[in-house]
């Protein structure tokens, strides 16, 4: 009988620690969730500044290569 209130013992200890973590776990995954979603936000933001900077740039290589070499140092 010792045995058997052992174990009930045991059983309702991990039962108190299962409880209390089902009762913390929603709030735990939701806030994750909110920090993920702010995160793609930013992502997203800083993929199309990166776009543009991109763009920019492509676009200025390209005036640049239409127009002639220019020396860097005045003839003496």
């Amino acid at each position: 009988m010792e045995i058997f209130g052992g174990f009930m013992m045991m059983l309702s200890i991990i039962g108190f620690f299962l409880t209390v973590i089902w009762f913390i776990l929603p709030f735990v995954i939701f806030n994750i969730k909110g920090r993920v979603d702010r995160t793609l936000l930013l992502v997203e933001e800083m993929d199309k500044r990166l776009a543009a900077i991109e763009q920019s740039l492509k676009n200025r290589a390209a005036m640049t290569a239409d127009e002639p070499e220019k020396p860097i140092y005045p003839p003496l």
